[in-house]
């Protein structure tokens, strides 16, 4: 990817951090740049990412996407794949990852600090507010990458919070072999898959405690992974 991308790669790169500090450039606008170039960093590592069930996503804005978290390439699956805006709360660590920082910037997303629980709660408080206004995110439950390929590890009911707070549709996300294009030592073309599934809308979950949204919600990924490889056995 970064071969491929050596003579354009600066020039991307100028042009995210342009949004991340302009403030001419709208949230809107600044997504479909990095949406545009998530596509071409993609394609230049011979990325191929198979995208099911976009019609699962909800027609109006103001949801939250919960998948299981493989790997450093999660992020760029959903931009490559999403068709809406969207933000994400990624570990404070990431932050200081650069273009990872500046993409975070551009996109008006969320650092939270797992160790500091006021400032894990003032983020959670701040993404409730900005997805009752409309805004989507992206929140991994599992607050780190699995390290176990296509197994899940517990769903932290905390992450929930945010959704049950501003009452919006909760959409699972089984994400599939998302850990290779980074994880492994390997220049192999790969293929991601990545399955948007029916939202879960505040209604259904009203009643539950978080620590059963969360269980729930990493019942029906693992459901979804484990029937698409079931699938592919058999054909």
């Amino acid at each position: 990817m970064i071969i491929r991308l050596f003579w354009r790669g600066p020039y991307y790169f100028l042009k995210i951090w342009w949004c991340s500090i302009s403030s001419k450039v709208s949230y809107e606008e600044s997504f479909a740049i990095i949406k545009k170039v998530t596509q071409k960093a993609n394609r230049a590592g011979r990325v191929t990412i198979e995208a099911y069930g976009l019609e699962n996503i909800p027609e109006e804005d103001g949801f939250i996407f919960f998948p299981n978290h493989q790997g450093l390439f999660d992020v760029l699956v959903f931009l490559d794949s999403c068709p809406r805006p969207f933000s994400f709360v990624a570990k404070k660590e990431a932050s200081n990852i650069i273009l990872l920082k500046q993409i975070i910037r551009a996109l008006g997303a969320y650092a939270m600090d797992r160790e500091d629980l006021k400032q894990s709660m003032k983020v959670i408080c701040a993404v409730t507010e900005e997805v009752k206004k409309g805004k989507n995110f992206l929140i991994f439950p599992e607050g780190t990458r699995s390290r176990t390929g296509n197994q899940l590890i517990e769903f932290k009911g905390g992450s929930f919070k945010s959704a049950t707070k501003a009452k919006c549709p909760i959409v699972p996300c089984a994400l599939i072999d998302s850990y290779k294009p980074f994880d492994e030592n390997s220049i192999r073309p790969v293929s991601v898959k990545l399955f948007y599934m029916p939202p879960i809308y505040y209604e259904e979950y009203k009643n539950m405690k978080t620590v059963e949204i969360a269980a729930e919600v990493k019942k029906r990924i693992e459901e979804t992974i484990k029937e698409y490889f079931v699938n592919l056995k058999e054909n």
